[in-house]
């Protein structure tokens, strides 16, 4: 069952191989998605922009739910900036789940310096794991999309947690590999573990490397982040972010792995981030996506309710976020409703915080793009 991430604490800083092929080859084609958008339904607002009343729309709603910031960019000019119910531009807040796109980001890059491969087995680099039916041929792919079978280990996110890389190493497999869709920090930690092991002989950390590879490059700077008492970060949560320094990360998405002039991932080596696996046509590598927007009876779901569910009555096929928001939009999403939204296909980003209150995706969707 997905549960909510806990109060924030600071701290010191017989088909896999088949989809595998057919994952290289959507990922090489990944250009074309975006052309595959019905041009008619969204050339006025890419050529226009968003109507004022429309933005007025969506951040009313927004505040309506308890948002405390709003910020929409387009073609790289802020359309609106607001920050009611005693938000701040100035202060960061907690995006909870969006945390995990940024670790994902330094796996992409991890990949094209040749440090690792994502369809490497973990086992490669933990001989703890080498032998095991299951865990033995669990690759960092499935790790990324969370198909790798292991459970969900939701008690990874306690603060009592000593060593979330050593517990999460020990997590049961409680499905076979791509037969089910486990959302949770055990994943997270493993590949967390896996960048440590690979890392240690260059004198870095995981977050360094974050820091290093990810943040520093998109202009972000240093952010809090969960430890344990390893230095270990929590992978799945932990960042506190303002909503300027959040949509640094979604003109990257814009940029397919570039901001301005700054390459920090081959867009397409960015491009398996828009590829959903078979458990979950819905999310790939730590984005969720809207694809599913374009099949006939496809229903929107909110993904957050779907994940209170427990992972075995989760049904992740022919759904979307949004019927009436283009194909290729993607969010990157945070418990409580803490949103990062791009359409490249209208070079939009769209950055919501908020705490704990209900919120629909799709009704402000249609507010703002007046859908």
């Amino acid at each position: 069952m997905y549960q909510p991430d806990p109060p924030y604490s600071p701290f010191i800083s017989l088909g896999r191989r088949v989809s595998q092929a057919a994952a290289v080859i959507r990922s090489a084609v990944w250009g074309l998605l975006a052309a595959s958008v019905p041009l008619a339904a969204c050339s006025a607002l890419a050529q226009a922009g968003l109507e004022r009343q429309a933005l007025r729309d969506a951040a009313d709603y927004s505040a309506s739910r308890r948002g405390c910031a709003l910020l929409v960019v387009q073609h790289g000019k802020t359309l609106i900036e607001e920050y009611p119910n005693g938000g701040d531009a100035r202060l960061p807040h907690q995006i909870y789940s969006g945390t995990k796109a940024f670790f994902t980001l330094a796996v992409l890059v991890a990949a094209q310096e040749g440090l690792l491969r994502l369809d490497e087995p973990v086992a490669k680099t933990i001989p703890e794991w080498r032998g095991e039916s299951q865990r033995n041929d669990i690759t960092l792919r499935e790790l990324m999309n969370f198909s790798d079978g292991l459970d969900p280990a939701f008690h990874l996110h306690s603060d009592k947690v000593t060593d979330r890389n050593a517990l999460a190493l020990r997590t049961p497999t409680v499905a076979p590999i791509g037969a089910a869709f486990t959302y949770g920090p055990s994943h997270g930690q493993v590949m967390c573990e896996v960048l440590r092991r690979k890392l240690a002989a260059r004198g870095e950390t995981p977050f360094g490397y974050v820091q290093h590879k990810v943040l520093t490059p998109l202009g972000i700077g240093t952010v809090p982040y969960r430890a344990d008492a390893q230095g270990m970060p929590l992978v799945a949560s932990g960042f506190q972010l303002t909503a300027r320094q959040w949509s640094r990360f979604g003109l990257m998405m814009l940029g397919r792995g570039s901001i301005g002039r700054r390459e920090l991932v081959p867009s397409q080596a960015f491009a398996s981030c828009w590829q959903g696996s078979r458990v979950n046509p819905m999310f790939g590598l730590g984005f969720w996506l809207n694809s599913g927007a374009t099949i006939k009876g496809a229903r929107e779901s909110d993904i957050e309710d779907m994940l209170e569910k427990k992972w075995q009555e989760q049904d992740w096929h022919k759904r979307c976020i949004c019927r009436s928001a283009p194909s290729d939009m993607v969010a990157v999403v945070g418990s409580g409703y803490q949103r990062l939204f791009v359409i490249p296909s209208l070079e939009l980003v769209i950055v919501r915080q908020g705490t704990n209150a209900k919120f629909s995706d799709a009704e402000f969707l249609r507010k703002i793009l007046r859908q």
